[in-house]
């Protein structure tokens, strides 16, 4: 995938390009603060989203850490960015009419990409693009979508956390949600679907996935992982808390369940993230070509050879 062509654009004083700058970012503070304060809440309130606080600073840090691929800054108004600011614009009256406050939110993104290329011309939209898109991960998802995602989920943990119950050799049943562990009885509850580890891990991959270069059909490989780490993660956690229920107490179970795993499973689901590029590493390994030319090249240089 190639960069765009540059764009020309309208040779104008720094000083206005500058109050033009401004002028959008009040706009921008004015229109969207009653929208970040809606975010803000929703990291505070729902565990699953409360990443969201990370979600500008890394992006940000992605725009670091790419800085030497930048374009050149070529200051203008490249008036296509309109375009987006409209379909932004477009997307906050029907998230407002239609009560779906993902809508308004995701419209952040869109606003951003058009007053990047608005000011800054396409070039320097493309090369910042995959920093922006990240942004999407700060926003909660719709409640359908989200339950859509999390029931099978759900199911999916229950049963494979009681069949390796029964691996381990103890007697657990399940039905429906509910694992019948002995006297104890664990609620697979739908905060415990393991949505949060999903959107963690993904969220790792995609920063993974901008920062590192790799083949299109690993990238493909990395993504589908993500669903596999994030199962066996959450089925950890579930097996565990069953563990203590059945060989320590109640009140270790419902201690680690409670306090100790929502610390621990993004960054157990991280190293099972790192295990997975490990072996595809391993399986397949970086291999230098070098044509007949090189080789004389080498030939000569190492005599020895």
């Amino acid at each position: 995938m190639t960069s765009p062509t540059p764009e020309s654009a309208p040779s104008i004083p720094r000083i206005q390009w500058l109050a033009v700058v401004a002028a959008i970012l009040a706009a921008f503070v004015f229109a969207y603060l009653p929208t970040f304060r809606e975010l803000v809440a929703a990291w505070d309130k729902e565990p699953d989203y409360s990443h969201g606080y990370l979600v500008i600073p890394l992006a940000v840090a992605f725009l670091y850490f790419r800085r030497t691929t930048m374009p050149k800054l070529q200051p203008g108004f490249y008036w296509g960015g309109l375009v987006l600011l409209v379909a932004s614009i477009a997307m906050r009256i029907a998230g407002r009419a239609l009560f779906l406050s993902p809508v308004d939110g995701w419209s952040i993104v869109v606003w951003t990409a058009g007053a990047t290329w608005l000011l800054l011309g396409r070039r320097m939209l493309w090369w910042a693009l995959p920093a922006i898109v990240f942004l999407f991960f700060m926003v909660p998802l719709p409640f359908r979508m989200e339950t859509w995602l999390s029931v099978p989920l759900q199911k999916i943990a229950t049963r494979l956390s009681c069949w390796t119950l029964q691996l381990f050799g103890l007697p657990a049943l399940y039905e429906g949600n509910v694992i019948f562990l002995g006297e104890h009885r664990l609620f697979v509850e739908e905060a415990c679907s393991g949505m949060r580890i999903f959107i963690g891990i993904l969220a790792l991959a995609y920063a993974y996935l901008v920062l590192v270069p790799r083949a299109w059909w690993e990238r493909l490989l990395l993504l589908a992982a993500v669903l596999p780490v994030a199962i066996v993660a959450n089925v950890t956690r579930i097996v565990v808390t069953a563990l203590l229920y059945q060989l320590a107490s109640s009140e270790a179970a419902r201690h680690f369940s409670h306090d100790w795993a929502g610390f621990l499973m993004i960054p157990y689901a991280a190293a099972l993230f790192a295990l997975v590029l490990w072996y595809i590493g391993k399986l397949f390994p970086q291999v230098e070509h070098l044509g007949l030319g090189s080789l004389h090249t080498q030939s000569q240089q190492d005599p020895s050879a």
